[in-house]
């Protein structure tokens, strides 16, 4: 079972995310999650530089595909998403540089009611923009 298609079939309703930000879903397993984002101009501030609110946006889907990796490898496409963030911190280390940003999402700790994320966002010169620790709760229990 390919988890990535699966979650790009899935995500692909997150239109936000998808289609008004643009980012793309790259790769998806167990245990990391790598999304990406081409820059343009409609993801800049007034300063030229990239939005603190794109940056956030693309790790908050990062993790929402990966907090639910595990249950679209078990369900497919029939899995109903549980993982939802509560809580983020996010420290902007540098300005983004370059035309493209990634964010590589992994588990700290997965628990049965609350789970723990580390995001980091790089851009396309491999510098850290950003570090994300996302606090997730599950619904549907």
């Amino acid at each position: 079972m390919d988890i990535t298609a699966i979650a790009q079939h899935i995500f692909y309703n997150d239109k936000y995310a998808t289609e008004t930000t643009g980012i793309s879903i790259d790769s998806v397993d167990e245990n990391t999650t790598v999304c990406s984002l081409m820059l343009n101009d409609s993801h800049r501030n007034a300063k030229g530089n990239v939005m603190g609110g794109v940056i956030f946006t693309l790790a908050d889907f990062a993790f929402a595909i990966a907090a639910n990796s595990s249950i679209i490898a078990d369900k497919g496409k029939e899995a109903q998403l549980q993982w939802v963030s509560s809580s983020a911190t996010i420290h902007f280390l540098v300005p983004a540089k370059g035309n493209s940003l990634i964010a590589t999402t992994t588990p700290i700790r997965q628990g049965h009611s609350q789970s723990v994320y580390q995001t980091v966002i790089t851009d396309s010169e491999n510098r850290k923009v950003a570090l994300i620790t996302t606090l997730g709760s599950r619904i549907n229990i």
